[in-house]
């Protein structure tokens, strides 16, 4: 590796956003409301009964924003379209002043050489089609390819890079299992199904995306290693439960063409027998892996959690963060090299990483988050040692740009490099975002461990 250990010529130095996290105005020029804006409008779903109405004002301040994203020196931002903002209805008649917006947006960030990633779906279905059934409605996968269409045909243009769905763990656990993500259902037998959809779904948009697009497209998972806290086996079956439910429901399907045969035992009567056809079209090819990384899994055998039988414990004595999850920056250079080993080394861009702290109050137009600077130049160091050893990343995306709406945990948990003042919305530099700046400017010069 050259330059004393900097990471590889031409690695992508980013940061990244959702729509319903910053832009605000979730229903301005004749936008359709979405699944999350019912959802934080319910009382008792999001704490503090915060909602995603101003968030970050982006949708107005984008000209703003993208400044400072010149200012840390970012090669790319990768960020997510509202499908009810182009769609209304979910399908059918675009919404002409919802599309201009992103065009405008990649428009500025061309402008001062960043290069977009869009998603087009981070959490925020258009609650019209969430009336028809949702992601559980096995026609879910060509309403998502249908809209897919309008973004590639509106944007491929000046996007290189597009991601298809971000996390699909998180939309069938947290919002069809668990409950406590929109739509907020709690049924095993919906979040399998759905699971599966937004699979197919992601693989109907590569399609589409390969008969009309000129450059990439993959998916973003959200992936964790998983330890058991003891050597006992019961604990390392336990361990091994949760990685195929966090990890191989995902990877398995999409890389080996098939799901593990722990989710048969996992879910039992809720699992259904998929038709080998469908799983077929999931093992889809895509152009990369994007890869969301924030700790790992510390797993006790506990029969009370389901449906896995493992509980995530807190590791004792362990550094956390505002979130509750365990800074371990190894993690990541796990995870990317099982990339490596078991599903093909797939060239990989980091999505996510970030951490939430508490953070000081201002002070001299600055504040201080000595810990997230921490946690940035391990997980970056970290992210340097799988390249060192064969992964091929090839870009990192810190979550998040700006302190935004948490999702259920409302404004109460902060990612940003730049702190927004609720009152104004007045953006504050952290010192992680300077930090950020001298590791871009340096390509990371240093934070690569020397070769043992």
């Amino acid at each position: 590796m050259s330059r004393g250990h900097a990471f590889p010529s031409g690695f992508i130095w980013g940061a990244a956003t959702s729509a319903y996290q910053v832009e605000g105005y979730p229903l301005a020029d004749g936008a359709g409301p979405s699944i999350w804006h019912r959802f934080a409008h319910t009382p008792g779903r999001v704490a503090g009964g915060a909602t995603g109405d101003l968030a970050c004002g982006h949708y107005h301040r984008f000209r703003e924003d993208v400044a400072l994203m010149a200012e840390l020196g970012l090669s790319a931002y990768r960020f997510s379209i509202a499908w009810g903002r182009v769609l209304p209805d979910g399908r059918g008649r675009v919404n002409r002043k919802g599309l201009d917006f992103y065009l405008r947006l990649v428009d500025a960030l061309l402008e001062h050489d960043i290069q977009p990633m869009v998603t087009l779906y981070h959490w925020d279905l258009p609650a019209a089609l969430q009336e028809r059934g949702g992601w559980l409605d096995p026609d879910s996968a060509v309403w998502f390819a249908d809209y897919a269409q309008i973004l590639f045909r509106a944007l491929d243009d000046r996007v290189q890079a597009w991601v298809t769905i971000n996390e699909p763990w998180v939309v069938a656990v947290l919002g069809h299992l668990e409950g406590v993500h929109a739509p907020g259902h709690r049924d095993a037998r919906e979040a399998v199904r759905v699971m599966h959809h937004l699979l197919l779904a992601h693989a109907e948009a590569c399609a589409t995306y390969g008969a009309l697009g000129r450059h990439q497209i993959g998916i973003a998972l959200n992936l964790e290693p998983q330890h058991p806290a003891s050597d006992s086996e019961a604990d390392r079956a336990a361990a091994d439960r949760r990685d195929a439910f966090i990890n191989g429901w995902l990877l398995d399907p999409l890389f080996h063409g098939r799901y593990p045969e722990a989710m048969a035992d996992i879910f039992g009567s809720a699992w259904p027998d998929f038709p080998s056809t469908e799983i077929d079209r999931i093992r889809c090819p895509a152009d990369f892996l994007g890869v969301n990384y924030y700790s790992r899994g510390w797993v006790r055998d506990d029969p009370a959690v389901q449906p896995t039988g493992a509980a995530r414990i807190e590791r004792p004595n362990a550094p956390v963060t505002a979130m509750g999850w365990e800074v371990y920056p190894r993690g990541l250079t796990e995870i990317l090299l099982r990339l490596k080993t078991q599903y093909g080394n797939p060239p990989v861009y980091i999505t996510e990483n970030g951490a939430a702290f508490e953070d000081s109050a201002p002070t001299a137009g600055r504040v201080e988050d000595p810990r997230r600077v921490a946690y940035l130049r391990e997980h970056i160091g970290a992210a340097g040692a799988a390249i060192q050893a064969g992964a091929d990343l090839r870009g990192y995306f810190v979550w998040s740009l700006l302190d935004n709406f948490e999702w259920a945990e409302g404004y109460a948990k902060r990612f940003g490099l730049f702190r927004v003042d609720p009152s104004d919305q007045s953006r504050l530099p952290k010192a992680s975002a300077e930090c950020y700046k001298d590791i871009i400017a340096s390509h990371g010069a240093g934070l690569i461990p020397e070769p043992s």
